[in-house]
């Protein structure tokens, strides 16, 4: 089965869970519809939000906020991948840290990921920590060993890395991501926006159909 029908059954399944039980809480932002108001001055992007892709061209920002033992933000990670090669000349992707309580390494993850993000290797444990997800996620032990092997692995200066996980600004800016989501509304992963507006998707096309237009320009 190719990549691209393996995205669309994934993503087929999210989209049902939401019509079933809204047990997911998937959305994603499109322009010219309802927009969710702030409950208290969260903003969708900051200065220095964590850049996965950046547009030569930028023509609007796509935004996801997200927890890398999520599930679902696993089953939306190749659709999304599949966005970028389509619209990244123009579409600016960008993420924000989003870890859920219920998960006991999201946290740790997010510190992982951090870290490596400040040795400019963002993109590469991103991209690690969802190819890996199916090993580690849901464990109720602590994997903050074999996240560190990943850093080996990327080649990261390993005083540097872990210091950055010890240093509270570390936990301190994903946990500023985290009170900007739920300022937002945000509850649950992964929830998109584009150009700061949300909405609940209702099918794939619709999805792919709102990236398009807004990098188009329209």
């Amino acid at each position: 089965m190719d990549k691209t029908k393996k995205a669309k059954i994934a993503l087929w399944i999210l989209l049902g869970l939401i019509v079933i039980g809204g047990i997911i809480g998937f959305t994603v932002a499109r322009n010219a519809v309802t927009v969710a108001e702030p409950t208290g001055g969260g903003q969708v992007v900051r200065e220095d939000s964590r850049v996965l892709s950046q547009a030569p061209d930028e023509k609007a920002q796509f935004v996801e906020f997200l927890d890398f033992e999520c599930e679902s933000c696993l089953a939306a990670y190749p659709f999304v991948e599949e966005l970028r090669a389509e619209y990244g000349d123009n579409v600016t992707f960008i993420n924000r840290y989003f870890p859920l309580p219920g998960h006991k390494n999201s946290m740790n993850a997010a510190l992982s990921v951090e870290a490596a993000a400040q040795q400019g290797q963002y993109e590469a444990m991103y991209r690690k920590m969802f190819d890996t997800q199916k090993q580690w996620g849901e464990s109720s032990d602590d994997q903050s060993a074999l996240f560190r092997t990943y850093a080996e692995d990327l080649g990261l200066d390993m005083a540097a890395y872990d210091a950055a996980v010890a240093d509270p600004a570390t936990r301190e800016r994903i946990e500023v991501d985290k009170a900007d989501g739920q300022a937002l509304g945000v509850s649950g992963t992964p929830t998109f926006y584009l150009d700061g507006k949300l909405l609940e998707p209702k099918t794939l096309d619709e999805f792919r159909s709102l990236v398009e237009a807004a990098a188009n320009g329209s």
